[in-house]
């Protein structure tokens, strides 16, 4: 029977998930860039996301839930074939159809968060070539071993909103793709600093608000879990945009807005993973953890690895998601936790989250040097020197951000 209350909640969550891409993610990359490259970015975000649409529509849905084996899904509703007015999801008061579009709207932004990773030097049209592969090769799998009956469901992982299928994916394809791709003309020490922070404010609190669809929507009914799952979201949201706070201040001697929001960001990739099963004070403690974590992995990968991720794709979603996805095994047990799935307890569970996550690094890792390989030596991957300097929005686009 379809549930009238469960499948409101899905709706509103399904806008809201829509939400953190369009315009949210769209905006908090835009205002990170310089002026000249501010439309390319949100050309990236909004392309990504129709094109995302329709793979997920012709085959990504069919092979990320279906029925299958261990690896990937059966093609079963490849069109979405089957998939009538009136039929219910298994084991959820949800129409199918409203299932579908909410996990679509995963499949949307998860490429999304990789453009972070190769502002303002890459070509549209490897843009579009490399999400559109990346997709069918790296999210699609990764969802069905997760979320639709694979080996990782069967060992009995936890990840109850993306922080596996969603933010290890993305993390670690943006950095192969960043070292592939290089650096920005300057990099690092004459990168211009964002053009727009309150623009990056904004689409921050978008991201804030819309992930409350993302995590609370992952149970998939009104109900207590998504109540805690909004909970805890909110407070390693705060919690973790504090510890950033507080850092740049005692480094720097003063906060600023870019670097708060960052923290937000990572509070909220952090938590994702363990939304579902932890309760306030795991929230906290994720907060906490994530933001510290995620601070270091900034420094990290554009100061000793100098790889130029340029917005802070593996530093803040990678680690964020891995972070969360590994300590969920044990913050499940403090109170308000749903307990692990594992029989042998804490660390059983850990063994699971954490082979869970390195088979993850290895497969988005060597999948997307492939794709990346095979787009250099077809559509070709950056940008010539002059468009980089003139910028991509007249170049790629003909258009500019801001016109006298």
């Amino acid at each position: 029977m379809i549930d009238s209350g469960d499948t409101a909640w899905i709706l509103t969550s399904t806008a809201l998930v829509l939400l953190m891409t369009l315009p949210g993610l769209a905006l908090f990359y835009a205002g990170l860039v310089q002026t000249k490259n501010t439309l390319s970015v949100l050309m990236h975000c909004i392309s990504i996301a129709a094109l995302a649409s329709v793979i997920w529509f012709v085959c990504g849905y069919s092979l990320a839930f279906e029925a299958g084996n261990a690896l990937i899904g059966g093609l079963s509703k490849v069109f979405l074939a089957g998939v009538e007015r009136g039929a219910v999801f298994p084991d959820t008061g949800l129409p199918e159809t409203v299932f579908v579009m909410f996990q679509m709207t995963f499949a949307v932004i998860t490429p999304a968060l990789i453009v972070g990773a190769f502002v303002e030097r890459i070509r549209f049209g490897a843009v579009m070539a490399f999400s559109a592969v990346w997709l069918l090769l790296v999210y699609v799998p990764v969802t069905h071993w997760v979320w639709g009956g694979g080996w990782l469901y069967a060992w009995g992982v936890m990840d109850y909103a993306g922080g596996i299928v969603v933010h290890v994916t993305a993390g670690v394809s943006a950095l192969v793709i960043a070292a592939m791709l290089g650096p920005r003309s300057g990099f690092p020490q004459s990168i211009r600093p964002p053009h727009a922070p309150w623009m990056v404010m904004v689409g921050a609190c978008l991201l804030w608000v819309g992930w409350f669809g993302f995590n609370a929507g992952s149970a998939l009914g009104a109900g207590a879990d998504a109540g805690m799952a909004m909970l805890v979201t909110h407070l390693s949201a705060a919690v973790a945009s504090l510890v950033w706070l507080v850092i740049e201040t005692v480094r720097f001697g003063k906060p600023s807005l870019v670097g708060l929001v960052t923290g937000t960001i990572a509070g909220l990739a952090t938590i994702t993973p363990a939304s579902g099963f932890v309760g306030p004070m795991g929230g906290i403690l994720l907060g906490l953890f994530g933001g510290l974590l995620c601070y270091v992995a900034v420094d990290i990968v554009k100061r000793t690895l100098k790889i130029d991720d340029s917005l802070d794709v593996l530093a803040v979603h990678g680690v964020g998601g891995a972070t969360g996805t590994l300590l969920v095994a044990f913050l499940a047990a403090l109170p308000g936790g749903s307990g692990v799935n594992a029989e042998g307890g804490a660390f059983s569970q850990f063994v699971v989250q954490l082979s869970g996550v390195a088979a993850t690094i290895v497969w988005s890792a060597v999948a997307t040097f492939v794709i990346v390989k095979a787009v250099s030596l077809t559509i070709g991957l950056r940008v010539s020197e002059d468009d980089e300097i003139e910028g991509l929005d007249f170049t790629a686009h003909g258009e500019k951000a801001y016109n006298p």
